[in-house]
């Protein structure tokens, strides 16, 4: 079976920039090939509806992801047109999805990429856990408060922004070595 161009696997999507360069946007958390393969990886163990497979998706992350229905209900229809997926009961007040052969061939060809997105999901939910600490809650605190404070003088010398700057990396690499 050819490949559907949708379904470019990649690592992440590139940072955007926003508000005219003041603010910078949140990166997308997962495009619409990503969502696509994780609504397929649930509709392999069961039949469900659109909201379900937010439900499920939202769970591996405990919460701290939740694809919208704005992106779930077009990548239904697009997997249902691709004929990777099929209503299992058409008369239904809301529809239920299952997995045809064809979805079943994708989830096979892009294994190793689904288990890098629930990984990257369920990772998330570690951090926004061990972040919940009071004690790195509190170090995280003191780190913005002393650094937003510094870097809203509008004297600043070039020195002392290297000194920041010198202070931040060092204490990343601390960090990462730790």
């Amino acid at each position: 079976m050819k490949q559907d161009p949708t379904f470019s696997c990649h690592q992440d999507s590139a940072p955007r920039g926003g508000c005219g360069g003041r603010r910078k946007r949140r990166e997308k958390m997962l495009d619409a090939s990503d969502i696509r393969l994780l609504m397929l990886h649930f509709l392999a163990q069961n039949n469900a509806h659109g909201y379900e497979l937010i439900k499920s998706i939202e769970e591996l992350s405990k919460g701290e992801y939740s694809p919208s229905p704005g992106i779930i209900y077009p990548n239904l229809t697009l997997l249902e047109e691709m004929d990777a997926i099929r209503v299992v009961d058409a008369h239904a007040t809301r529809k239920a999805y299952t997995l045809n052969a064809a979805g079943r061939t994708l989830l096979s060809e892009q294994h190793a990429h689904i288990q890098h997105l629930i990984g990257r999901l369920a990772s998330l939910a570690t951090l926004v856990n061990n972040r919940s600490l009071p004690d790195v809650d509190q170090a995280i605190y003191r780190m913005r408060t002393a650094l937003n404070a510094r870097l809203s003088q509008e004297d600043i010398s070039p020195q002392a922004l290297e000194k920041v700057i010198d202070a931040l990396n060092v204490a990343a690499a601390k960090i990462a070595a730790s």
